[in-house]
Order: C-alpha cells, then structure tokens, then sequence
C-alpha cells in the first residue's frame, strides 16, 4: 500500500512540470484577406506584413507588392528582408503585400507562346486579367484598409518578373517602381524585349526599373539586356553572374528593395549597402 502511494506521488511530480509549461503565445506578422478572383473557387488569399511600429501610431507607409506571396511561396521572406532593411535603414519601412499565383504560366504570361511552348504550357498567356485583378481589387483593398502614402512597388522573379516588366511597359502607371530579378524575357522569343523600344515612344512616364540576370545562358541574358538597353537611365541593370537562377532571388532582394524605397542615407562603402547596377538608373 505504502509502495503504491510513493508511486502515485512520483507520478503526479513528474506531470506538474508538464502542466505548468508556458503553452506558447502566436507569433502574428501581418493579416490575410481572401479576395475573389473570377469565382469563390478561385479566390486568392491576400497576405499583408505591417512593418514594426505600424499600431503604434498614425504613420503612412510606402506598400511593396510582392507577385508569388502565397504563405508557401515568396511572402515570409520577402517580409523578413522588408524588416530587416528598415532595421538598417537600408530601405524604408514598408508594408509587404502578397498576391498570391496558382496556375502561374496562365497568370503571369501575357501571350500564349510559340507553338512548342504553347503544347508544354497550353495556359499561359492571361497576364492581362491577372493584371486587372491586382488593378481593380488588392490595390483597392489595401488602401483602402491601410494607412499607405501613396507610393507603391512591386518586385517578383522569374516568371513573376516577365509579368513585372510587361506591367512596367504596357501600364507603367500602376506601380512607382518595378523589381524584376531575372526575368523571363526568354519567353516567346523574346518577343516583349524586342517590343520594347515601341512600347517606350508611347512618352508616358515611367517609375524606376530594375532588372537582374544571373548565369542562366545567352538566350536568357540577352533579352534582360535589350530591356535594359530600350530604358536607358530609366532602368537599373544588376549583372550578377556569379549566382544562379536558384540562388538569385533572396541574395538580391536586400539590394532591390534599396533600389525601389530608398531611404537616402549615404552608406560607407564597407557596409557593401551599394546597388551595383551595371547600366546606372537614379540609384540611390
């Protein structure tokens, strides 16, 4: 009997511990809004950071779209370099904001294709209603439920970047400045690089463009080149072919982000807080 009771004493001091264990509090970051897109089926989820200090006060912040920011795709780091750079004063504070894709070659391309590409991705070439969605509905919803101060940025890569920069040339007046780290331009035979300089005769005013290729071969680079080439000292080009298609994306970010929210400090060059465009756009 006696050996029982020990038993049981020993058995409840050993759960106590795991009783009284701190249960852990939700680490929150931002918001999401699901906004319907051609249907309740296709409704896309909207993925907001708020920058620290956001509900503390009555600030207004600049508002940084981010094309792939579903939750398991671009929107966690993306945030994390947004937070980061403020913290260093490298860019400015910004609210992310994360649109997120599905079917990306149907959303983020603007024509079908040649016809081998076509047979390989027959969904592609509706980046215009994509572009309406981000248009009519998320920039709506955001200002209209965040206190923004007007400028807008957007920054994507790959295919995210081919939509950025046919944005950039066919409706320039829906964002102030335009990251495209690596883009597709190889699409269609190159065909929106090559329409590039007509696009710029329209002489509508263009926010800041910038456009990075890595070592990814000729027919990639060449096309990022032409764009860069069309946009003269309206576009910054980062040639960074030490790096690769996989490992372009987040080494870049930091350094675009200067590039579209600059916050005007005069950095020492040992800080390496420099946007080393090989073709020179107003950088800051």
């Amino acid at each position: 009997m006696f050996r029982n009771i020990l038993l049981m004493i020993a058995a409840l001091a050993l759960a106590v511990p795991a009783a009284a264990q701190d249960a852990g509090t939700p680490i929150t970051i931002g918001r999401s809004h699901l906004v319907s897109y051609g249907g309740e089926e296709t409704a896309r989820a909207i993925n907001v950071y708020l920058p620290q200090g956001y509900g503390e006060g009555e600030e207004s912040y600049p508002v940084l779209y981010l094309i792939d920011g579903g939750m398991d795709q671009d929107f966690l780091h993306v945030s994390g370099t947004s937070a980061l750079n403020a913290l260093w004063g490298r860019s400015q504070p910004a609210i992310v904001v994360g649109i997120t894709t599905r079917d990306r070659r149907a959303e983020l391309i603007g024509t079908p294709g040649t016809a081998e590409e076509r047979e390989a991705f027959p969904t592609a070439g509706n980046a215009a209603s994509f572009r309406a969605f981000v248009r009519d509905e998320v920039k709506p919803l955001i200002e209209a439920n965040y206190r923004t101060n007007g400028m807008n940025a957007v920054i994507g890569e790959s295919l995210a970047g081919l939509f950025i920069v046919e944005t950039w040339l066919t409706e320039p007046e829906l964002f102030d400045g335009y990251g495209a780290i690596n883009p597709s331009l190889w699409w269609d035979g190159q065909a929106l690089a090559r329409s590039a300089t007509a696009a710029l005769a329209d002489g509508n005013a263009r926010g800041r463009l910038l456009v990075s290729y890595s070592n990814e071969g000729p027919d990639t680079q060449e096309p990022i080149e032409m764009v860069a080439a069309a946009a003269g000292e309206g576009a910054c080009l980062l040639a960074t072919p030490d790096l690769t298609h996989a490992t372009a994306y987040h080494t870049l970010t930091p350094t675009v982000l200067q590039y579209l929210l600059p916050t005007g400090y005069d950095f020492e060059p040992e800080w390496g807080f420099t946007v080393p465009c090989a073709q020179q756009g107003a950088a800051e």
